[in-house]
């Protein structure tokens, strides 16, 4: 396989790796720095973020995914993922080329286990990405009211990225996804008293929110850090105006 064909199916690849906080594909947040293609067929990425003091337990998740998709390809010789910058760089990528995981890599400071930290992160997309595709929903039904919300179903949502996404969390999170089952629902699937539906929408906003502010944040870092980035960004839809938004839903 020609390099520049393998070079373009490994960055396809990585759209699957997210920023666990920002909820955003690494490929169009513009962390990858560069992908090279050798003649053995292996790859060589670099991986570069908005600070040197990015947390490390997300730098290294996002390593860690970025290697584990590559390897997973089809013919792929060995994989080299490196973290550019970063002020734990050193420990990672050792970690990263020994296979060492998260604990062997960060010994007593890895406070928690991978797994744990991905669901934390994974509930948090899933009540933003609710949230979304509730506010839609009561956006272009003006006769809906959020007190209706717990009878809302997944059937009952417009067919739009912002429903798409929600499925898309609800299926990590092991949610139902039949259009039958309930949309507001907590991180294990369970429908919210009536009574609770106020406060509970009002903290999946301030989650999608917080993400929201922070991945804006952090793109605009990046570009500052790494004036060639902005190149590799792709538009938010959050960032975009509405009619635009609606042309690009329109032609995927």
């Amino acid at each position: 396989m020609p390099a520049d064909l393998l070079e373009q199916r490994a960055r396809k690849a990585l759209d699957a790796v997210l920023d666990p906080e920002l909820d955003e594909p690494i490929t169009d947040l513009g962390f990858v720095r560069s992908i090279e293609a050798g003649p053995d067929r292996g790859l060589t990425v670099h991986l570069r973020l908005p600070t040197s003091f990015c947390s490390p337990n997300f730098a290294y998740l996002m390593a860690s995914d970025a290697k584990d998709v590559l390897t997973r390809l089809p013919g792929v010789g060995d994989v080299h993922v490196l973290l550019d910058d970063h002020h734990d760089s050193d420990m990672i990528n050792r970690g990263l080329a020994a296979d060492a995981g998260y604990r062997g890599t960060f010994g007593h400071e890895a406070d928690k286990d991978l797994e744990e930290l991905r669901l934390v992160f994974r509930r948090k997309a899933h009540a933003a990405a609710m949230e979304r595709a509730l506010a839609e929903l009561l956006r272009q039904d003006s006769a809906l009211t959020e007190a209706q919300l717990p009878e809302v179903v997944l059937g009952d949502l417009p067919d739009t990225a912002a429903t798409r996404a929600l499925l898309r969390r609800r299926e990590a999170l092991g949610i139902g996804t039949a259009p039958s089952d309930p949309a507001l629902v907590d991180e294990h699937g369970r429908p919210y008293p009536p009574d609770e539906v106020p406060l509970r929408l009002r903290f999946a906003r301030s989650v999608r929110i917080s993400i929201d502010g922070n991945a804006h944040f952090c793109r605009g870092l990046l570009r500052t850090r790494y004036p060639e980035s902005e190149a590799d960004q792709a538009p938010r839809a959050a960032d975009l105006p509405s009619h635009v938004t609606r042309m690009k839903e329109n032609a995927t």
